[in-house]
């Protein structure tokens, strides 16, 4: 893992020094090449987003976007660094990790809050004050542009055996991302949060350091997390969420013209993975059973929901006790947009 650090060190310090050399051939023709980087593989939604984006960007200008999938410079927190760094112009990363710049973000993992219906989801993402108002200050404090917020699709919990109660996830090494609300929500579950990077999570799944982990299908399928956790339980709890931003220096130094070019290619790339991501779990799902008959799949009733709904509280206060009087005002504008969105 410290190598990993050292070569996207080494990676990122060769960006540092090519932008200060091009930076005056840069200057003196139109086109630009802006870097972007996500956390996903080829072909995952992230990389779909950042095609779709890309698509926009160099078929309306004269810019070209370079897009760096995971690993490329290191793991997540290493992308957010370069990003903040203004080695990378965009970012794509979910809220789990970004969690530990911008607590508020944690929002997305108090369980049962969000809907696990796509279609209420999506809704919810385009008309959300909160999202769309409240969320690009808080990001801005940070110096980044916040440019959408998007979900990927339903959290599938994966483990050594099947899980209907909190009892079942006892003594059990649940990995999450390193998010401290995340972590309460697997102690209130009943299991034993474990927060790792996602590079050690396949290796600690299949020499038993882990027992479970969770994520959304597509990530479970192109991971191959069911090779080593095979059974999987639909909780019901939530959906990955994930955001792009940009350098706000980057942003702000771009002409107006620009700057609603990276505007409506964000537009662009948000209107088709809505699209695109009602049906995937399904359809990777259907992989996953198709490359693997050691896999069950474990779908709770809405009665055994309820016993882990019925601990969602504490984690909700835990939130508000981490954010104060900012975050509980954003909860509170959060549950209103929601309702909204319910009663359509």
């Amino acid at each position: 893992m410290q190598l990993k650090k050292l070569l996207a060190a080494g990676v990122a310090g060769a960006f540092l020094t090519g932008l200060v050399a091009c930076s005056s051939e840069e200057a003196s023709t139109q086109g630009q090449q802006w870097r972007y980087a996500h956390e996903e593989f080829e072909g995952d939604v992230q990389d779909v987003f950042a095609q779709k984006f890309r698509e926009y960007i160099e078929t309306r200008s004269e810019h070209q976007v370079q897009i760096f999938r995971f690993g490329d410079l290191g793991e997540s927190e290493d992308i957010m660094e370069q990003t903040q760094a203004g080695i990378l112009n965009f970012v794509n990363q979910s809220p789990g990790f970004t969690g530990a710049l911008i607590p508020e973000a944690q929002i997305f993992f108090i369980p049962y809050l969000l809907p696990v219906d796509d279609q209420q989801m999506v809704e919810f993402f385009r008309t959300s004050r909160a999202i769309n108002e409240l969320f690009p200050e808080l990001y801005a404090e940070q110096g980044l542009e916040l440019l959408t917020m998007y979900p990927e699709g339903e959290m599938v919990v994966t483990a050594d055996t099947p899980v209907r109660s909190p009892e079942d996830f006892r003594g059990k090494n649940i990995r999450t991302m390193p998010n401290p609300l995340l972590t309460e929500t697997y102690r209130a579950f009943g299991a034993t949060p474990t927060p790792l990077p996602w590079g050690e999570v396949y290796g600690g799944l299949q020499t038993n350091i882990l027992q479970g982990q969770e994520n959304p299908i597509f990530w479970i399928q192109s991971g191959a997390l069911y090779e080593v956790s095979p059974n999987l339980i639909f909780t019901g709890h939530g959906q990955f969420t994930t955001a792009l931003m940009a350098n706000q220096d980057f942003f702000n130094g771009l002409s107006a013209e620009d700057q609603q070019l990276v505007r409506d290619a964000t537009a662009y790339a948000f209107d088709y993975i809505t699209e695109y991501v009602p049906g995937l779990s399904d359809a990777m799902l259907e992989r996953i059973l198709e490359s693997s008959d050691q896999v069950t799949v474990t779908r709770l009733t809405e009665e055994e929901r309820q016993v882990f709904r019925d601990r969602a509280p504490q984690v909700e206060a835990r939130f508000i006790e981490m954010t104060g009087e900012r975050g509980a005002a954003l909860l509170e504008q959060f549950k209103a947009d929601l309702d909204a969105v319910r009663k359509e």
